[in-house]
């Protein structure tokens, strides 16, 4: 199925072109207040169901209602944005720049942009899908992928608060150095191929009908609104299905296991604990009460942060998510890559704390 945005001819200011004007900004408006009020709604949804709010049955209930309209409510946004500044930077253009002398600040770029990004895996999705979107290579995306939510402000305050600055400095460090080195890894890779069909029509093809220049305001905002069409109507029930699953997870943390497995000083914690994480999902906030826990009860601090990790930037939903814009081959190779990193990281914490 190839993917087209159809441009209307050119025509001159008419009626209809001031709803547009309008009507973005009173959309973003109510998407904003929207987005304001998640952790309300969550809550004002959990108290018509017939279990107490503590449980885990109430606990899984509410992420599933903070989470699904979150990433839909982003998803919504950031590819209309994307899809009005495609208008002007076609794929082609954006990938020309791209591949530049100095296309190699491209990874440590984006890796800071997810550092400074406060997403957990599943909002990092579609700002990752409208980067793809818009030309900009892979390998670039996925350095802000990882990078988003392994490293991204809220979980690195809160393991400053728990471990101190050094131990959270290096964290940061190794972090940010893993989505870099892995980006660059994989956009060497020249995995594109491994995209889904769609995906690769969409920034093979052109944006509109009609040559850039002859665009109106109102074409790109058009524009914008059938990305939207064309990309949140492909993915949305992926969304809450990865998200389904996920507020599962959530809500029935077997913490007792994890102790069992990260406990030890056995040169297999490390990767036994990537392997319990990725099935898993939570934010950055709520994966920090877990591992206070578990180094509360002695679990070694290199096992610990490699299950941090491996929960916030290789978790399943964000792959069911994925799997929407990605190849199971190209998740496979993602998941491999990232692992890698993540196990150094904690054989290294292991090794020197």
């Amino acid at each position: 199925m190839t993917v087209e945005t159809h441009t209307p001819a050119p025509h001159g200011r008419d009626a209809s072109d001031w709803l547009w004007y309008a009507g973005v900004p009173a959309a973003g408006g109510v998407l904003y207040l929207l987005y304001g009020q998640l952790i309300p709604f969550s809550e004002w949804v959990t108290s018509f169901f017939p279990v107490a709010r503590d449980s885990h049955t109430g606990e899984a209930i509410a992420f599933f209602f903070y989470d699904v309209p979150k990433v839909l409510l982003l998803l919504t946004g950031i590819v209309f944005v994307v899809g009005v500044l495609r208008s002007w930077f076609s794929p082609e253009k954006t990938r020309a720049i791209l591949a530049g002398r100095h296309h190699l600040w491209g990874y440590p770029l984006a890796a800071l942009l997810g550092v400074l990004t406060p997403f957990c895996s599943c909002s990092s999705v579609p700002l990752f899908i409208g980067f793809v979107s818009a030309g900009i290579p892979l390998g670039v995306t996925f350095s802000f992928l990882i990078a988003g939510p392994m490293v991204g402000p809220v979980g690195l305050g809160l393991l400053y608060g728990l471990v101190g600055w050094q131990v959270a400095t290096i964290y940061l460090v190794f972090g940010f150095t893993i989505a870099t080195v892995a980006g660059f890894v994989l956009g060497r890779m020249g995995l594109e191929r491994y995209l889904q069909d769609w995906v690769r029509e969409m920034t093979a093809g052109p944006v509109g009908d009609l040559p850039e220049e002859h665009l109106t305001l109102v074409d790109r905002l058009k524009i914008g609104g059938e990305q939207v069409r064309e990309i949140v109507g492909k993915v949305w029930i992926w969304v809450l299905f990865g998200i389904g699953i996920g507020a599962a997870i959530h809500g029935y943390v077997p913490e007792a296991m994890m102790l069992r497995i990260m406990g030890g000083e056995a040169w297999w914690s490390v990767p036994a604990a990537v392997v319990v994480g990725v099935p898993m999902y939570t934010n950055a906030a709520g994966v920090i009460p877990i591992v206070e826990a578990l180094l509360g009860k002695g679990a070694a601090l290199g096992t610990t942060l490699a299950f941090m990790m491996s929960v916030i930037a290789l978790s399943l939903p964000e792959m069911v998510i994925l799997k929407q814009v990605l190849t199971y081959r190209l998740i496979a190779i993602f998941i491999a890559v990232v692992s890698m990193g993540i196990l150094a990281t904690g054989f290294l914490f292991n090794f020197l704390m």
